[in-house]
């Protein structure tokens, strides 16, 4: 199969995803279970949670936060503070600022997608999995075991989707339970 073939077949997921998150506010609160819309941006989002300190100083270090602030629509999957803590290194020091750039950009889609996005996506899929690129471009894998839905990393590294996603005005933010990429030291190793 040539590599332009297989990059098709690796966006045509992305591309049925970001279909998927195109409807309206209005279609996702009429039963569905996803809330509306806040009027609050998902850098503003990921300020005011306690569980993301660690991510908001990474994202301040690495000055995305305008972009998050910005118009989207995107999708972070925010690692939790205690997936931080599990990680060789603090990307929020400023000696870091590349590798902490480097490890948002991977935990970043496209498109505003909510959980039951990702599930139709899954369902719909003869795999059983979806993938989607990242703005680091990499891709992210997305299977379900049992009822968890997990994320690889194209490294090797996984996480499950934890607590209730956040829909902000400018994309979605779903909480996760590790980092998507493997910190550079532990990589090393």
């Amino acid at each position: 199969m040539s590599m332009e073939l297989k990059m098709r077949w690796a966006l045509a997921p992305l591309c049925v995803m970001a279909l998927a998150a195109c409807g309206d506010a209005a279609d996702k609160a009429d039963g569905t279970g996803a809330a509306a819309p806040s009027s609050r941006t998902i850098a503003a989002t990921l300020k005011d949670d306690r569980a993301f300190g660690t991510l908001e100083r990474v994202l301040d270090n690495a000055a995305l936060g305008d972009v998050l602030d910005g118009k989207g629509p995107y999708t972070v999957f925010a690692p939790s503070d205690a997936a931080f803590t599990a990680s060789a290194g603090d990307l929020g020091d400023e000696a870091m600022k590349a590798q902490g750039a480097a490890m948002l950009r991977a935990h970043i889609v496209p498109g505003a997608l909510t959980r039951a996005d990702i599930l139709a996506a899954i369902a719909r899929e003869g795999s059983g999995e979806v993938q989607m690129r990242t703005m680091a471009n990499s891709l992210l894998t997305f299977s379900k075991e049992g009822e968890a839905v997990i994320v690889a990393g194209d490294n090797g590294a996984r996480a499950r989707l934890t607590g209730s996603e956040t829909l902000a005005s400018n994309g979605v933010v779903q909480p996760v339970d590790a980092l998507l990429v493997r910190p550079a030291a532990e990589a090393a190793n």
